[in-house]
Order: structure tokens, then sequence, then C-alpha cells
């Protein structure tokens, strides 16, 4: 049973109990928002700094994305390169090159 549906059912009891739908939601509320700030302390972003660290990390994440994806660029054109330059040596030693330096 997910979270949602064991809430829908103690609103369910309570408001057949006699409860009011408002009261009802509002606690459900403030037990969301005390929650969220609960797990916001486990992980040390409860200060006024953690939205600027955030973003740092943001920044940070998408140069490592930058960085990975230029190397990976670099890699290709690198093999590209000496592919191309294998097939010239290769054809050049097929075209009997080394005899015209005689």
């Amino acid at each position: 049973m997910n979270d949602g549906t064991m809430l829908a059912q103690l609103i369910e009891q309570a408001e057949s109990e006699g409860a009011e739908l408002a009261t009802l939601r509002a606690i459900a509320e403030e037990a969301g928002a005390s929650g969220a700030t609960r797990a916001l302390a486990r992980l040390g972003l409860e200060d006024s700094g953690a939205a600027k660290d955030m973003a740092e990390l943001r920044e940070l994440l998408a140069a490592w994305r930058d960085a990975k994806k230029s190397m990976l660029k670099a890699v290709v054109q690198w093999v590209g390169r000496s592919m191309a330059a294998l097939v010239l040596v290769l054809l050049a030693m097929r075209l009997g090159f080394p005899g015209w330096l005689k």
C-alpha cells in the first residue's frame, strides 16, 4: 500500500468518525511539509545556502557532462585520423612509395 492510498484511507476513516475534511487536509499538508523539512535536514539542505549549493552542483554536473562529451569527440577524431593515416601509409606502400626514396 502506498502513502497516497494510506492517507486517503485515514482521511476517509476520520471523516466517518466526524472530523471535518478541511481540518484533515490541513493536517495532511502540515505533515507533508514537516516530513519534507526533516528529509532536507537529513540531507544537510535545510540552510539558506542550500539553493546556491544545489545550483553549483548542477553547474558542476553540466560541466562534467560537457567534458565527457568533448573527450569522447576528441577520441573519435583521433581514431579517425589514425585510421586515415594508416590507409595512406598502406596505399603508399602498395603503390611502391619506398622505391621512390632511392
